[in-house]
């Protein structure tokens, strides 16, 4: 138990700790730091509160009306700096939450993006079979969730320790000794009250770990249900038409109420735990209300302690109460929290995973400059004629099971060739394009581009990113102006005029064009960004043939110094190639003109 507590806090620690040596270390620890003062200054404020208990009291006993109102007064201005003095811990506290989160979460978008690592966690998912559930949920929800509850948590806990310290005091003080007959025996207790807070907390603390110990594992299931549900209803979204052009609903509507049945059973656990827990704590905090009143009564009825002194304990003993009870109280949210630091140590232990994983696997040899570009410049730097811009050597492509799709293969594609990848289904055609667009880790060998040289890949189903027209047609690249003519004649060309009115219009692209505006689109950006080197991969077919020679034509027409790289089935497509590169089967690819026939 203590192991695996130390490694929570290990991996805990190696979670939170960055961002207070980061950039914003200062602001970071000045906030916390007051935070921390004010925090102080509410518990001495309780104090302060606590003694004024006394003198109140006493003078209600003694009819002392003029020390009633004083005590008034004073009691008016001490909830009003206690108040003040929560506002603004509360106020800097969110300040700090919210900068934390901000950190944070830049800090694993850029690790999540980095290298790929979200497109290769889904590769090493597939060959392992464990599968890190919604990254989405995990950057979005459960980085917020830790930053709060880390706060909350922590500073509650410095809240009851603080507290603790400054009651105990206070508690001792006024409880004076106790003398329990035991046999022949007398057994003075000095501080009596003091022990009695201690022995009733802790045996409520050891009971409430007994109890709620199971929601920790109960909140993280809950989570990963909640998201998976979540997810479910957001994937039927983005397909809303594919759905609904295959009358899918009941089996959608089946799918759903399985992910929802998940979190229905989850939950119903969950509640039960928590109605036992709630059984207890509340118990257990209602008999801590007079609890007090029982153990210091004989006292007050022997004439020993004035009524302002019984109240004055009561608050004392609930202070202390409450401090050392702070883990009974929150058992709920440590429960939360916990799940919430596993998921987010898991996904990031999944994250070095993929990268190590993935490393390990990519063994091919990129040359300077032979990375995809995801900014390329309007201009591409033109590559000399006689030098190829692609040069293969003993390229081994497998997938993640280790079936071999491509044995060493060795090829050379001139500046302003034009190369047709072909062969039946399933034989390796779009992951061969991968590898050479730097994306798929799993083979070896060497691909070399030219240094700058620029890399664009035009997928069967086109991204289109969340935003206006005009971003999700120059995209990934920067964006052309508002009255650009350069922009209007691409889309002109394109066949995509109708559209050039609604550039500055932001809607579900995705959804809003066809099939074909999307592949579309993608042509125009190939047109926009003028790569040195073009991937399509089936990216015609969504559109009839004299469209798909129309877009063909106006690439060699508009890219002459372009090396164009595309994959597909039609036999319209060989009239815009040079050559072909046939898939045989085995992993074994030959290379022929246009027109010969392969061996």
């Amino acid at each position: 138990m203590r192991m695996r507590l130390l490694e929570f806090l290990r991996l805990f620690w190696r979670l939170a700790s960055p961002y207070w040596r980061s950039e914003e270390r200062a602001i970071a620890w000045l906030l916390l730091g007051s935070v921390i003062a004010l925090n102080l200054a509410s518990v001495y404020m309780l104090v302060q509160v606590n003694a004024w208990y006394n003198d109140f009291y006493n003078a209600i006993q003694a009819y002392d009306q003029p020390g009633f109102v004083s005590l008034l007064w004073y009691f008016l201005f001490l909830a009003a700096v206690y108040i003040l003095i929560v506002v603004y811990q509360l106020y800097l506290n969110q300040m700090l939450q919210v900068r934390w989160r901000r950190w944070l979460t830049g800090r694993y978008m850029d690790r999540w993006l980095e290298g790929q690592t979200y497109y290769r966690m889904q590769l090493v998912d597939a060959a392992s079979g464990a599968g890190t559930d919604n990254p989405d949920q995990r950057i979005s929800e459960d980085l917020r969730l830790m930053c709060d509850q880390t706060l909350d948590l922590g500073l509650g806990l410095m809240n009851a320790i603080v507290t603790l310290a400054s009651f105990v005091v206070v508690l001792w003080s006024l409880s004076g000794p106790a003398t329990l007959a035991l046999g022949g025996l007398s057994l003075t207790i000095p501080g009596y009250m003091v022990w009695a807070a201690v022995a009733y907390a802790a045996i409520g603390t050891w009971l409430a770990n007994r109890i709620g110990r199971p929601l920790v594992d109960l909140t993280f299931r809950q989570q990963r249900h909640e998201a998976d549900f979540r997810y479910g209803l957001m994937r039927l979204r983005e397909n809303s038409e594919s759905v609904a052009l295959y009358r899918g609903e009941p089996g959608e509507r089946a799918r759903l109420g399985e992910r929802f049945a998940a979190v229905f059973e989850n939950y119903w656990q969950l509640m039960k735990r928590q109605k036992k827990l709630t059984w207890f704590s509340n118990g257990y905090n209602q008999l801590a209300t007079v609890f007090p009143f029982v153990v210091s009564a004989p006292r007050y009825f022997a004439k020993e302690i004035q009524l302002g002194g019984l109240m004055q304990i009561s608050s004392a003993f609930g202070q202390v109460h409450g401090a050392l009870s702070y883990l009974i109280n929150v058992y709920p949210a440590i429960a939360a929290w916990k799940a919430t630091v596993d998921r987010l140590t898991g996904f990031e232990q999944r994250m070095l995973d993929s990268e190590q994983r993935t490393r390990h696997a990519d063994r091919f040899d990129f040359g300077e400059g032979s990375r995809v570009t995801t900014d390329a410049p309007p201009q591409a730097e033109p590559v000399a004629a006689t030098a190829p811009v692609l040069a293969i050597r003993g390229l081994d492509v497998a997938l993640p099971d280790g079936r071999s799709l491509v044995t060493r293969l060795d090829l050379d594609i001139p500046a302003g060739d034009a190369l047709l990848v072909s062969g039946a289904s399933g034989s390796g055609k779009s992951t061969l394009l991968r590898a050479l667009a730097g994306i798929w880790p799993y083979g070896q060998g060497s691909v070399v581009l030219p240094a700058r040289a620029s890399v664009l890949f035009l997928p069967q189903k086109p991204y289109l990113p969340l935003g206006t027209l005009r971003e999700a047609i120059c995209y990934p690249g920067t964006l052309f102006g508002r009255d650009d003519p350069r922009l209007l004649e691409v889309l002109e060309r394109c066949g995509l005029a109708h559209l050039a009115d609604r550039l500055e219009a932001s809607d579900l692209w995705a959804q809003v064009l066809s099939g074909g505006e999307q592949q579309r689109v993608a042509f125009a950006r190939a047109l926009l960004l003028q790569p040195a080197l073009l991937f399509l991969d089936e990216a015609t077919s969504a559109l009839d043939e004299p469209s798909e020679a129309a877009l063909y034509a106006l690439l060699v027409q508009a890219l002459p110094g372009t090396t164009i790289v595309s994959v597909g089935h039609r036999s319209t497509l060989r009239r815009w190639h040079r050559s072909t590169l046939l898939a045989l089967g085995g992993g074994r690819w030959e290379l022929a003109p246009m027109g010969a026939t392969p061996a």
